[in-house]
């Protein structure tokens, strides 16, 4: 598979197939994935992984999370300014659509964000921590070697969802990996094999113009 056919295949799953996912596999990708540009080696990521029956201990442990945590971090700017916040808006709509929520149904809508902490059914996952003494330099570090792996993933035919959404768990995943104050949860990814069958894997988010953000100098 040619990068530029990886690039173009990849999308956000959100609906796994049980078909299990070998630990050497994703053993490969992640000492494959190191390879991706950072800022003066440091390699600030720190990655734990949850497959098989460590998947199934931690189902059970955060199913007993009842009380609000505290975020990691803002995932969104609090006041999202055009074009970003109708680029977000656009692509939930066409999501609740594609599924037949209802703008009303508040309930539904909320329950597939749930789905969220169920990794969408995927058999395997990885959270991706990063101590507090980085920047903002080395979060991009992190978006590179997760965008590598997700590339990787699917020449190797797997599946994967990225997921800021585990940072408003950052407290109850953190005890679970027992990790120390200083390293904070950047986010969760669900890996797998998508459920061809499923509708809501037919999303498929749209881009803006190419001249509504590139500035070519002449």
């Amino acid at each position: 598979m040619k990068v530029s056919e990886a690039v173009a295949s990849r999308q956000s799953i959100r609906e796994f197939l049980n078909t299990p996912v070998e630990d050497s596999l994703i053993k490969e990708l992640l000492k494959k994935s190191a390879r991706a540009a950072n800022g003066g080696n440091l390699q600030p990521w720190r990655i734990f992984v949850i497959n098989n029956e460590s998947m199934k201990s931690f189902l059970n442990h955060q199913a007993e999370w009842q009380d609000p945590e505290t975020p990691a971090y803002n995932i969104y700017p609090p006041k999202l300014k055009e074009p970003y916040r109708t680029s977000r808006h656009e692509l939930g709509e066409q999501m609740y659509s594609l599924l037949r929520i209802d703008r009303e149904d508040k309930e539904g809508r909320f329950m597939q964000v749930l789905k969220n902490f169920e990794f969408f059914g995927a058999p395997a996952a990885i959270f991706c921590f990063v101590d507090r003494q980085m920047g903002p330099p080395q979060w991009s570090d992190l978006g590179m070697f997760l965008q590598t792996f997700m590339l990787l993933g699917q020449e190797a035919g797997l599946d994967t969802c990225a997921q800021e959404a585990w940072s408003m768990k950052q407290e109850s995943v953190s005890d679970f990996f027992q990790v120390d104050d200083e390293t904070m949860l950047f986010c969760g990814m669900a890996i797998g094999y998508k459920d061809p069958n499923a509708l809501i894997n037919q999303l498929k988010s749209e881009r803006r113009p190419l001249e509504e953000w590139a500035t070519f100098i002449k």
